[in-house]
């Protein structure tokens, strides 16, 4: 007399984590489950029976919301750290874009028909349908449209322990302040080696292994050319990510980097050949 009965929460949460784990998107999502008796068995589903479809993910993600997935995340951290396998002797920070939109023609031509000559991050709000998104730069030539990625993972085994989305235009230092960890040693590249970085850290107890300019005085290059070896392995976090945004705002762009953590931690807790986590 009610419908159709609900699918059990577990089961939607456990097929979100696939949609990521094999980079899919909601209509892939839906045939996966459909024709893989494999992310049947993975979501809880028994072989016959009916699986959701596409608009169930995209209403599932707005009840589950960005704050309960933050603690979910955090729960997880926490049972790595009981697992013995995170700790925060050293952590590796960086940041990566999250591109929102490739091209800004229309937007620009927009802007140009009100009599504003040039589309920048005053003023971007008023023409994109991403409202909160902005430009971004690394290094002099390299800009996006989007969002920032920021990440602090632990060295022991590249877990990912912290993440953080920002708007593009702020800067990796001033993303610190959202990943940094509670002690131990913080390695970062050149973007990290402000006197602003330095006070986050301390203020978090944690000691500066942050890799300096070359024009600092304080730079020595045999020690900095030891911290570049040690966090090479580690920057290959980023090549296992989409670059792409998927959603508009930052709230729902930080979901997305919290699944993206998620999926990443999972297939890296295979590789290691981690324990059970839960008893």
């Amino acid at each position: 007399d009610f419908g159709r009965p609900g699918y059990h929460i577990e089961s939607g949460f456990a097929a979100l984590v696939l949609q990521w784990l094999e980079d899919l998107s909601d209509r892939e999502l839906e045939r996966f489950l459909q024709e893989n008796n494999a992310g049947k068995y993975f979501c809880g589903f028994s072989l016959m029976e009916k699986t959701p479809d596409h608009s169930y993910f995209s209403e599932l993600r707005k009840r589950i919301g960005t704050a309960k997935l933050a603690d979910l995340f955090n729960l997880l951290r926490e049972k790595l750290r009981e697992k013995g396998l995170v700790s925060h002797v050293f952590t590796f920070v960086d940041a990566s874009q999250m591109i929102s939109k490739a091209a800004l023609w229309k937007e620009r031509d927009k802007a140009i028909a009100e009599g504003i000559e040039k589309l920048n991050n005053t003023i971007v709000d008023r023409f994109a349908a991403d409202k909160q998104a902005r430009f971004g730069c690394k290094g002099k030539k390299n800009y996006w449209f989007g969002y920032k990625r920021h990440v602090g993972a632990c060295m022991k085994h590249g877990l990912i322990t912290k993440v953080a989305v920002t708007p593009a235009n702020v800067t990796d230092g001033k993303g610190l302040k959202h990943i940094c960890p509670k002690e131990g040693m913080v390695i970062g590249d050149k973007g990290y080696c402000v006197e602003e970085d330095k006070k986050i850290m301390k203020a978090n107890g944690c000691h500066s292994g942050a890799i300096l300019k070359n024009n600092m005085k304080q730079k020595d290059f045999k020690k900095d050319a030891f911290l570049t070896r040690l966090r090479m392995p580690f920057e290959g976090i980023f090549s296992k990510m989409d670059k792409k945004v998927r959603y508009r705002g930052q709230a729902k762009a930080q979901f997305q980097g919290f699944m993206q953590a998620l999926a990443f931690n999972c297939k890296r807790l295979l590789t290691i050949h981690a324990p059970p986590l839960f008893d």
